[in-house]
């Protein structure tokens, strides 16, 4: 008999950059692709993670040498997204005016995860924001 196991944590180290959040999404979508209702989870984690990721090489008072590291598991029936980084500042939310042209990505983290927040690093270097995705309903079909 075949048994199927959740996949385990996996973790990457990426290069803080604009240019690494396309990888970041990428390796997600494999992670997923190797679990079974992977795809219940791709569309609202591919954008949480583009967003976290975002943030952090946006945002980190890190020096930009600094790698960012991605962590993906799931967690009983929620899969849990990390972007750890460097520095000291955690996000904080706000609310962006109309004329605004940036400050909408923590706002759609906000909405679309069933939770999200940040913590010291264990060690006392950096940060890490986390995320937990809810997988969409499956679709029924007439």
């Amino acid at each position: 008999m075949l048994k199927t196991h959740q996949p385990r944590v996996f973790v990457a180290r990426l290069d803080s950059r604009t240019e690494s959040t396309p990888l970041a999404r990428y390796l997600l979508r494999a992670y997923l692709a190797g679990m079974p209702s992977g795809e219940r989870y791709r569309d609202t984690a591919e954008l949480l993670l583009g967003e976290l990721f975002a943030n952090a090489v946006q945002h980190s008072d890190a020096p930009d040498d600094c790698h960012i590291e991605v962590r993906f598991t799931v967690t009983g029936s929620r899969l849990r997204l990390e972007v750890h980084d460097a520095g000291t500042d955690h996000p904080t939310l706000h609310t962006p005016t109309p004329d605004d042209e940036h400050g909408r990505g923590l706002l759609l983290v906000d909405r679309l995860a069933e939770r999200w927040g940040s913590a010291n690093r264990p060690g006392g270097i950096g940060k890490y924001v986390w995320a937990l995705v809810a997988p969409a309903s499956a679709l029924v079909t007439a």
